[in-house]
């Protein structure tokens, strides 16, 4: 099995109380410029990989969707996914995004939000995700920046008083695995260069649509903590087609 701090009853029940795990997409800082990415999903079938609490997968669903199927290897959260929902277009699945598998030109969307940094080897999964693809499909997806993940710890270093100081970035073209301590756990995440991610998409044949490093919605700043989330980078989003048959 696959590394999973979601099903840690003490990190998920912390987890749990993150506004965008309360209230859902409308609380996610990176939500107004993620969905302005997505395509139209009238008719389309739809994977999300890393679906969590099946936010999007509602949402495609309300936009119009065909079917749709959520991937997530924790339990919790596909407990939670499948008490919130209430509509048959939409199926959730529990396997680790690496090891789930569907025939090619199953889909017409893929989707992945903050999960991708959690996948050890990138190339074979954008691979297989473009096989999964009907021609002209779409895939879009955010993970945490370079320019955040690259140091490892993901903490400000603060000044005497507290107060964040600088984003610290270090080893940035040592690609690779980082351990941060987040809701009172140790981590795993790997860290890949902003290179990296564009030129796998482009490798496995994607062209590419959008790169955006989003910044937190205006209405959200009142946040305690989101005004800082203007001095580097915590996101980025990418959005890439496969090309249509000629």
């Amino acid at each position: 099995m696959r590394e999973n701090n979601y099903d840690n009853p003490e990190f998920f029940d912390r987890y749990a109380w993150f506004p965008r795990s309360v209230e859902g997409l409308s609380a996610a800082g990176e939500w107004h410029e993620l969905k302005r990415l997505l395509p139209d999903f009238s008719g389309k079938r739809v994977l999300d990989l890393g679906c969590g609490f099946g936010w999007h997968c509602r949402y495609a669903s309300d936009q119009g969707a065909a079917a749709v199927i959520g991937v997530d290897l924790s339990e919790n959260m596909l407990a939670k996914a499948r008490a919130d929902t209430f509509d048959e277009r939409i199926h959730y699945v529990r396997a680790a995004m690496e090891d789930v598998d569907f025939p090619p030109e199953s889909f017409e969307v893929v989707l992945s939000s903050l999960a991708l940094h959690y996948v050890e080897e990138l190339e074979p999964l954008v691979r297989r995700v473009y096989d999964w693809l009907a021609p002209g499909g779409d895939f879009v997806f955010s993970c945490e920046h370079p320019v955040f993940t690259a140091e490892g710890a993901q903490e400000w270093v603060a000044g005497p008083d507290g107060a964040p100081l600088f984003w610290p970035v270090d080893r940035y073209f040592d690609e690779g695995r980082r351990t941060a301590h987040f809701l009172g756990c140790d981590v795993v995440k790997y860290h890949r260069t902003l290179t990296t991610y564009v030129s796998t998409l482009l490798g496995a044949g994607f062209v590419l649509r959008a790169l955006v490093e989003p910044r937190p919605d205006p209405r959200l700043m009142d946040v305690p903590g989101m005004a800082d989330e203007l001095r580097r980078p915590m996101m980025l989003i990418l959005a890439a087609q496969k090309p249509g048959r000629a």
